[in-house]
Formats: C-alpha cells, sequence, structure tokens
C-alpha cells in the first residue's frame, strides 16, 4: 500500500516551504572589484544556518545580531555577515562564518544547530514532467 494522498500533500508543502529557506541563504552579496578582502580566514568562510531558541525577550533579529556579534567581536560585523533572517517557520539565522566562529557560535546558549547551507536540486522540473 503506497502514501495517502494526505501524506503526499503534506510532503509536497514541506519541500515547497524548505526550498526558499536554501536559496535565500544561498544569495551572499557579492563583494565590489574595490573592496579588498581583510583577511585569509574570509576567503574560508562559508553559509552557515544557526537554529536558535525563539527569542522571548527581544526581536529576532536584534537577537540574531546580538548572538552574531558576540562571536565577530561587533554588531557592525554581524550585520555584515548576517545574510537572513528566519522568523516565521523557524528561529534563526543563515550567515557566512568561517570554521573557528562556527565552533564558537555552536557552544553559546539558545544555539540549536549550526549547519552548512547547501543547494539541493530538485528531481523533477519544467522539461521533465510528462
Amino acid at each position: 500500500m503506497g502514501p495517502t494522498p494526505r501524506i503526499l500533500s503534506f510532503l509536497s508543502l514541506t519541500l515547497l516551504l524548505l526550498i526558499p529557506i536554501t536559496t535565500m541563504a544561498e544569495r551572499v552579496p557579492e563583494k565590489k572589484p574595490d573592496q579588498s578582502s581583510s583577511s585569509s580566514s574570509e576567503s574560508e568562510s562559508a553559509v552557515h544556518i544557526v537554529y536558535v531558541e525563539r527569542p522571548q525577550d527581544m526581536e529576532p533579529e536584534a537577537f540574531h545580531i546580538q548572538t552574531l556579534a558576540s562571536v565577530l567581536g561587533s554588531e557592525e560585523a554581524a550585520k555584515e555577515a548576517l545574510i537572513y533572517s528566519y522568523k516565521t517557520a523557524a528561529s534563526g539565522f543563515s550567515a557566512k562564518l568561517t570554521p573557528q566562529q562556527v565552533s564558537l557560535i555552536a557552544k553559546l546558549p539558545g544555539v540549536l544547530q549550526v549547519v552548512p547551507s547547501r543547494t539541493l536540486q530538485l528531481h523533477s522540473g519544467p522539461g521533465r514532467l510528462h
């Protein structure tokens, strides 16, 4: 006996909700040609999604910036590294982080999980439906 239409509908909806999350997290603003890299650690940074407990006493984005600033050293650096704040379906943010920053932020109170962002390719598309 195969999956019921209700389960298939739920799985389709789940995929539709997750795809924008992964694609938004991959949108990293490119540096302008006149901006030079200040350190070699920036070249090894990658986009990560940081899942956090939903903050009770402050706005989610302010909490995300505060969490990042505690690792990056300043609010300005946190705002520059922050790519997207997730406030509705999930509580967290995506940011460009070095491996050392990932280790530090993963140990902070309220941080549930830090995962590398990845883009998933769908197996079907406009040209594949027959």
